[in-house]
């Protein structure tokens, strides 16, 4: 019947070196119903944010504001581009997870940053996700924490990605569901996440190898899972101590030690510049995508997720 072109929004391009897979037709469709389609475009989906609560223009309604009409289509609008960030668009995944928030009383502030989004992915409408079959095939991880991205409900922010062949295959920006009482609690929250995702992951890729003959029974190194936050990395490959330092974090949040006590996950330590899941912890500045001195940065949080063909 010939190779796959389309699939539930996706297009798939079969090329020499890879696959191509995007939303190119399906993004030009959300446009288009949400009157978009000519708007001028913007280079980051989400405005930097103010470290003053008060002056967040993403902020829980106040008193005085107006809950927008069922003539504004806010929640059509968050499950379109929900498709979008858990399909082959990981760089909105942060702003849409933070609006997604506000859906039971929406602002105009917060569908001004729905068609921010909008704006953003009329300029670079073309973006997805390129897996080439002369790459490495190795699993990869990362993992962050925005400590209070929600200020507000004093809550930080889950991010990790996974890639395979150097090309996104599993991410997931959310915001945690207890408050953290450190940046180092807020990373071991997060790494925990990315640890259990990791385990299905590894056992997801080494059945498919072994079906296709591409491995062996015994062929499954270690994930490497690169984390940023030092003493997140000493605690865990420490154990679980109940300390002074430990006393208030649950134990089930030390099961990524087991994991590289097993074999399964080797936890390294990476610069902040150069971890790729700052794309999903937080809303980055302009500067680090127009800023010719800072261009390379710009590549680590979009070229390395997105190849471009």
């Amino acid at each position: 019947f010939g190779k796959t072109k389309f699939c539930l929004g996706l297009q798939i391009e079969h090329l020499k070196g890879g696959i191509f897979v995007h939303q190119t037709a399906y993004t030009r469709k959300v446009l288009k119903r949400f009157y978009m389609d000519k708007a001028h475009t913007l280079s980051t989906p989400m405005v930097v944010r103010s470290l003053d609560p008060n002056k967040d223009p993403f902020r829980p309604r106040e008193e005085n504001e107006e809950i927008l009409g069922p003539e504004v289509p806010y929640l059509s609008a968050i499950g379109a581009l929900m498709y979008l960030a858990n399909c082959t668009r990981p760089d909105i995944s942060f702003a849409v997870n933070l609006l997604a928030r506000f859906s039971s009383s929406p602002t105009r502030r917060h569908w001004n940053g729905i068609k921010h989004i909008f704006r953003y992915l009329q300029g670079t409408i073309d973006l997805g996700l390129f897996y080439s079959n002369k790459s490495k095939p190795e699993l990869v991880g990362y993992a962050d924490a925005g400590y209070l991205s929600d200020p507000h409900k004093a809550r930080s922010q889950t991010g990790y990605l996974f890639t395979y062949g150097g090309t996104a295959i599993s991410w997931r920006s959310t915001k945690q569901s207890l408050a953290a009482t450190s940046s180092n609690h807020a990373e071991i929250i997060a790494i925990h996440e990315a640890s259990r995702e990791c385990v299905w992951l590894r056992s997801m890729t080494h059945y498919i190898r072994k079906s296709c003959g591409l491995s062996s029974e015994k062929e499954n190194p270690p994930t490497i899972l690169y984390e940023d936050n030092a003493a997140c990395i000493a605690q865990l490959k420490g154990e679980y101590i109940k300390g002074d330092r430990t006393k208030h974090i649950s134990p089930k949040f030390f099961f990524t030690h087991d994991l590289q006590k097993n074999g399964e996950i080797d936890v390294q330590q990476i610069r902040s510049d150069n971890n790729l899941t700052d794309l999903f912890t937080k809303a980055l500045p302009t500067e680090l995508y127009e800023n010719p001195s800072k261009k390379k940065i710009a590549q680590l949080h979009y070229m390395k997720i997105m190849q471009l063909v």
